[in-house]
Parts: C-alpha cells; sequence; structure tokens
C-alpha cells in the first residue's frame, strides 16, 4: 500500500470514528444539544482534529445524512428485481416504512431535521435524495405503463404518495400517534398503505 493509498484510508477510518461518536452523542443528548468539542472529548482528540476532517457541526450531521440515504437506497434496490410494478410498489412503500421506524434518528436527520437543508442547498445537486426519489419515480412510471394507474403528471403523482408515506411514518416517530396502542401502530400503517394503494390504482378487468 503506497503512501497516498495509505493516507486516504486512515483519513477513512478517522472519519467513521468522528460520525459514529456523533451518532452516540446525538442519541444520547439531541442533536442540538452536542457541540464539535463534546464529540472532540468522545474520541478524546482535541476540537481542531476533528476541524480537519469536517468543517462543522452542519457538516457532520451532512454526512451522517448521506450514510442515511446509502442505507435507504440499499434498501430500495433490494425490491427492484420484483416484476409486477404494482406489487413492487407496495413493496417500495414497506422498505420505506422498515427503514423509518427502524432507523429512527436516521430518518429524522434526512427528512425531518432542518439542519441538513444548509448544506444541502449550498451543493448543486442533493445527489443521495434524488438518486431514491428517482428510484420511487421510475416505479410509479412503471405502474402507469402498466395500465394500473392514471397517467398523471409522474412528479405530482410520485410526490403525492411519498408524502402519504413520510406522513405516516413522521407522525410516528414525532409520537403523534398516541391515540393507537403501540401493538397496533403496525397494523395500522399496514393498513392505511393498503387502502391508499386501492384507491389509486385501477381495477384491471
Amino acid at each position: 500500500m503506497g503512501t497516498i493509498e495509505r493516507r486516504e484510508r486512515d483519513k477513512r477510518k478517522m472519519q467513521e470514528l468522528v460520525l459514529k461518536a456523533a451518532m452516540k452523542l446525538f442519541l444520547k443528548e439531541g442533536f442540538e444539544k452536542v457541540t464539535i468539542r463534546r464529540i472532540a472529548e468522545e474520541i478524546e482528540y482535541s476540537p481542531a482534529t476533528i476541524y480537519l476532517y469536517f468543517k462543522d457541526k452542519d457538516d457532520i450531521l451532512y454526512a451522517l445524512h448521506e450514510k442515511g440515504f446509502e442505507e435507504l437506497y440499499s434498501r430500495q434496490q433490494k425490491v427492484l428485481p420484483i416484476k409486477d410494478p404494482l406489487i413492487r410498489l407496495k413493496k417500495h412503500a414497506q422498505a420505506y416504512i422498515s427503514f423509518a421506524l427502524e432507523m429512527r434518528e436516521y430518518y429524522d436527520l434526512m427528512f425531518i431535521m432542518r439542519a441538513p437543508s444548509k448544506k444541502i442547498k449550498e451543493s448543486d445537486e442533493w445527489s443521495v435524495g434524488k438518486r431514491s426519489y428517482e428510484l420511487l419515480k421510475e416505479n410509479i412510471v412503471q405502474c402507469m405503463d402498466a395500465g394500473y394507474l392514471v397517467k398523471e403528471d409522474p412528479e405530482v403523482v410520485t410526490f403525492s404518495f411519498w408524502a402519504h408515506v413520510h406522513g405516516m411514518v413522521s407522525l410516528i416517530i414525532r409520537e403523534r400517534c398516541v391515540m393507537f396502542p403501540e401493538e397496533q401502530l403496525e397494523n395500522i400503517v399496514e393498513g392505511a398503505l393498503d387502502y391508499s394503494l386501492r384507491h389509486i390504482a385501477i381495477k384491471k378487468k
């Protein structure tokens, strides 16, 4: 291994160390309360060392947000082999829901917290978010082509479907579903998803 490769490997290891410590502290103390100094204390380095790898706390938040999108994208890809686009669309939504409810803190950071939006606006393109959205849109288009959905503006239909699923999981993550017993939530979400698909899908003859 050459010097450049070794430096790059060491850089990645240090970045992972910082991100792991940051997420641990975020979960324990809350995103807003954790500082660069606090993260430095956790890994027993100086704050100056962290600034060699991340510009500020927003930069760390954005890196964690990207890790979350990598996991979401990986789960989305697992449903791609399903040939029937309507069945795939349901599995697509289920993959999204399971990710959100199993990795709630990442989902909060990716889709609910405002902090990463600063970095997103600074970038020319939100590539990690866009590719997940494009997978969903392609699935929607294939449902239209197969006659399962009325052919309308794919952007409108995709956004509407995404907003519906996002709304359900956001209400759960932010603990706004206290009217339902915890053990019933999974069935309610599944039922709501089935309900929406039944009412947007065309009954093929």
